[in-house]
């Protein structure tokens, strides 16, 4: 399965990411600060500097990751920040796209299976290696479910006519204020 990686930093298992997926045989694009540096020491240096400076772009890393899944370049992604609801939000704001937030194997499972979630996100400073091995394989063994009422869940998260250019349903004309 071709999968697409992003994140914003090399801390916690951020540097495992990659390695683990292409053990478990996927074929693996990432973004951000794991993406490959040059060869040369100049170009090393100016990676290195870019990756520091990553912290700061952390939404358009999970949202280029987002974009191959949106637009079939990969068929699923891994995103990951310190909290990783940052990644996780970002990575939801491009349609077609069902990022969870993950910190156990159950909860890669259920999302997997009953959200059709389709990027995993996670959080750096919550995982060890052997927690985000067990995460990655409850992720991509389970599959979606089948059942008609879990299918039609999921269809009310795609947008609708009437609110698909809507930024905010609190701003849609109509809507009362809050007091």
């Amino acid at each position: 399965m071709r999968i697409s990686v992003a994140t914003d930093s090399r801390d916690g298992v951020a540097p495992l990411l990659p390695a683990l997926l292409e053990q478990f045989g996927h074929e693996v694009t990432v973004h951000g600060a794991l993406a490959p540096t040059a060869e040369s020491p100049a170009e090393n240096a100016a990676a290195e500097r870019e990756a520091a400076e990553a912290a700061s772009v952390w939404s358009a890393y999970a949202r280029a990751a987002a974009l191959d899944v949106a637009e079939g370049r990969a068929e699923q992604a891994v995103v990951a920040c310190w909290t990783g609801t940052g990644v996780s939000i970002a990575a939801n704001k491009v349609r077609g796209i069902r990022a969870a937030l993950c910190t156990d194997a159950a909860t890669a499972a259920g999302a997997r299976r009953w959200n059709d979630a389709n990027v995993l996100a996670l959080s750096l400073r919550l995982l060890s290696g052997p927690v985000l091995a067990e995460i990655l394989e409850a992720w991509f063994a389970a599959g979606p479910s089948i059942d008609p009422q879990d299918l039609a869940a999921i269809g009310l998260l795609e947008p609708t006519p009437d609110t698909a250019d809507t930024p905010d349903a609190a701003d849609a004309p109509g809507t009362p204020d809050a007091p």
